[in-house]
């Protein structure tokens, strides 16, 4: 149960919502985790020490990632994420530019931050690997966007994008829909299949913390506060598919679980 919780906060930080910053310390720190045959080096940290205890305060972090198999197998892909967050996390979107999923479709990382630059609210890298049959796998790199998606009050998308330059030029798009709750952020995320399922991640790493002027007021796209030296994350369908059907390992795995995420507080 405690790799299976591990695991679950190493994907929750794939779709972006800015938890592990919370978490760390100034310097980046690292686990590594175990499922089946899927191992996942997982880490992150904010670039500030501290959180107010009772105020809301933007931050800035980074996340990282690794994903492989314990025998080199192709891993399977992860196709669904739905995590809750307690609510000493939030989202401020008011006054924000939006970009739709539609605007991202077929067009690489140069074309999409001209059609949607101002939306950005994170930048990074990943890679992929497409494994057809009977061929070598290929690994392909990607630069990453994390776009504010538009939304109201109590629901928000986030689109994650990322080109791939073969099998044939594609862009992959993740939608991320988080719903406010009373008790904090609730989100699924969407991951959409890779190359006719032959693609799966293998690593990623992004940094988030977009701040902008609101009604006179400096805010961020996430903040966050620290009352009691933890943030709750807990993940009740983590989905992963064996899209490229590698012998010996389940079509698919479900994970459940959850974490108290340590955070420090001042004030």
């Amino acid at each position: 149960m405690r790799r299976n919780s591990m695991l679950v906060l190493a994907l929750s930080a794939v779709l972006a919502l800015g938890v592990a910053g919370v978490a760390s310390a100034v310097k980046l720190s690292r686990t590594t985790v175990w499922a089946g045959n899927l191992r996942l080096t997982f880490g992150g940290g904010m670039h500030q020490g501290t959180l107010p205890k009772h105020r809301f305060a933007a931050f800035k972090h980074t996340i990282f990632g690794k994903i492989e198999t314990t025998d080199g197998t192709h891993p399977s892909a992860l196709r669904e994420a739905v995590i809750d967050v307690d609510k000493d996390v939030k989202i401020n979107t008011k006054g924000y530019p939006a970009c739709g999923a539609g605007q991202l479709e077929a067009r690489d990382t140069k074309a999409a931050k001209r059609v949607c630059g101002r939306t950005i609210i994170g930048k990074g890298k990943a890679t992929a690997e497409i494994d057809f049959p009977e061929q070598a796998p290929l690994t392909v790199s990607s630069p990453l966007l994390v776009l504010n998606g538009g939304g109201n009050a109590r629901r928000t998308k986030l689109l994650i994008d990322t080109f791939l330059t073969v099998p044939v030029p594609a862009a992959i798009v993740t939608t991320v829909t988080i719903q406010k709750r009373g008790t904090g952020l609730h989100a699924i995320a969407k991951i959409p299949v890779i190359a006719g399922g032959s693609g799966s991640a293998l690593d990623f790493r992004f940094t988030l913390g977009k701040t902008y002027q609101f009604k006179r007021r400096k805010v961020g796209y996430f903040e966050a506060r620290c009352p009691d030296g933890v943030v709750k994350v807990r993940s009740n369908r983590a989905l992963f598919q064996n899209e490229a059907g590698t012998p010996g390992v389940a079509a698919q795995t479900v994970l459940r679980g959850g974490l108290s995420v340590p955070c420090k507080g001042k004030g």
